[in-house]
């Protein structure tokens, strides 16, 4: 191999990162940058048109070194028992994401729920003899079954929204380790269960409390005994709210086996790992919980905004919260063609533990946004589904940016807010469509 080509960018994305104007060149063909607007000219536009399908007609508005939408993803679907077209990212831990397009329902069929696993899932399963204890800082410890919890508190049905912290890593750049998730680490099921705030409120958590302890049946990778793949927890204040459930049931079944049977955790707006799948114990804590992935890095991010691939002290991190504001675009699928010049789109919209107050579509690279129609969320943790009829003025290559507000006025980003870990991609969703003539 030529010295020149082990060190060759390996990828698209590769490519933009390191210098954007020479990976146009080299993309589409020799590029001009008179004033970095419109940031392909003469035979590069004419060849990306060719690759794409189409003209651009809003070529002008494209931000310097942006990869289309069209290239960005390759999905690929997999058969995995009890669900339906995930792409697998991993299979020692399994882990899995669901594209966009599969996401379409309200409310996620268990089938199209992603799978985030750290360990290795429990075999041996029995539902009528699984136990939950509830200890450490509380009057009255408590060792309760499934059969205890429907019977002695609430049962509620909540549809609650799921979200992987490293959802959307895969467009990190530098690149962040982790898993590569795109869009698909996300899901809104119907989950049955009681709600942890009551579980507590009857052990009674005692004053001095700061935090909860989760602890579960997966084993670690390596097969030791004494070792946890994943033990997290929450701030008591968080744990103690009404929109937490015990689960028991997703979609009016007993759970699935990769997403934690027979009980898990739900907590909303916050990070996925906060709830722990295959539960088996619940310690209330005089300290923030130091299990794994609770300390160190994991699930945390820089105090103050940092830039691409800049070196942070572990002592700056902060553990994530609330999830942010955050939209996706479930149809049309990337890449779709269509014949005339309506379609209509339709997607999903959350942001942490607020409400989202609007989302809007932009079909010329943001130069002009138009607003959707929004529903309101279910419940308290439920996303928001919007639609709206787009129209494009002429044939040719488009794509529909997605833009959602929340209810203290923030917006998600055009870029990525960089961080070494790769979490909390909150960037517009951006489908590719080809406008045939």
């Amino acid at each position: 191999m030529k010295e020149e080509d082990k060190n060759a960018p390996k990828g698209i994305y590769e490519y933009y990162e390191k210098n954007p104007e020479t990976a146009d060149d080299k993309v589409f063909g020799r590029v001009s940058y008179p004033d970095r607007r419109g940031f392909l000219k003469g035979a590069g536009l004419a060849t990306m048109a060719a690759v794409l399908g189409g003209a651009i007609p809003f070529h002008r508005n494209m931000p310097a070194g942006m990869i289309p939408a069209a290239f960005a993803e390759g999905l690929e679907d997999v058969v995995i028992e009890g669900k339906d077209g995930l792409t697998v990212l991993n299979d020692r831990p399994m882990n899995a994401e669901t594209p966009p397009h599969l996401l379409n329902d309200d409310i996620t069929p268990t089938t199209r729920h992603f799978i985030r696993n750290n360990g290795i899932p429990p075999t041996d399963v029995d539902a009528d003899s699984w136990t939950l204890t509830i200890d450490g800082l509380v009057d009255k410890p408590m060792t309760l079954t499934i059969g205890d919890l429907k019977k002695n508190f609430d049962v509620v049905e909540q549809q609650l929204v799921v979200e992987c912290g490293g959802n959307g890593r895969a467009f990190f750049e530098p690149k962040a380790k982790g898993n590569q998730w795109t869009y698909g680490a996300v899901a809104c099921s119907n989950w049955t269960g009681v709600r942890l705030a009551d579980v507590l409120k009857a052990a009674g958590v005692r004053d001095g409390a700061v935090y909860t302890a989760h602890y579960s049946a997966d084993k670690h990778l390596s097969g030791k005994a004494d070792k946890l793949p994943i033990s997290r927890g929450l701030p008591i204040a968080k744990a103690m709210g009404g929109e937490n459930l015990i689960a028991f049931e997703q979609n009016g079944e007993p759970l699935h086996p990769m997403n934690g049977a027979p009980l898990r955790l739900v907590v909303p707006g916050w990070p996925g790992s906060c709830s722990q799948k295959w539960l088996t114990r619940i310690q209330v804590r005089d300290q923030v919980h130091d299990g794994p992935k609770m300390t160190g890095k994991a699930y945390r991010v820089p105090n103050r905004p940092v830039a691409p691939g800049e070196k942070v002290a572990k002592e700056d991190f902060v553990i994530i919260e609330r999830m942010p504001v955050k939209s996706l675009i479930t149809s049309p699928q990337t890449n779709t063609e269509i014949s005339g010049n309506e379609l209509m789109v339709k997607g999903h919209a959350w942001s942490g533990d607020r409400k989202v107050d609007s989302v809007q579509l932009s079909t010329d690279f943001g130069a002009t946004w138009m607003d959707t129609d929004l529903s309101d969320p279910a419940n308290e943790g439920a996303w928001q589904t919007f639609n709206a009829k787009v129209q494009f003025p002429q044939p040719g290559y488009y794509e529909v940016w997605a833009k959602a507000t929340d209810d203290q006025g923030v917006s998600q980003p055009f870029a990525i807010a960089w961080n070494p870990k790769g979490y909390l991609n909150n960037s517009f969703h951006r489908v590719a469509v080809v406008v045939k003539g």
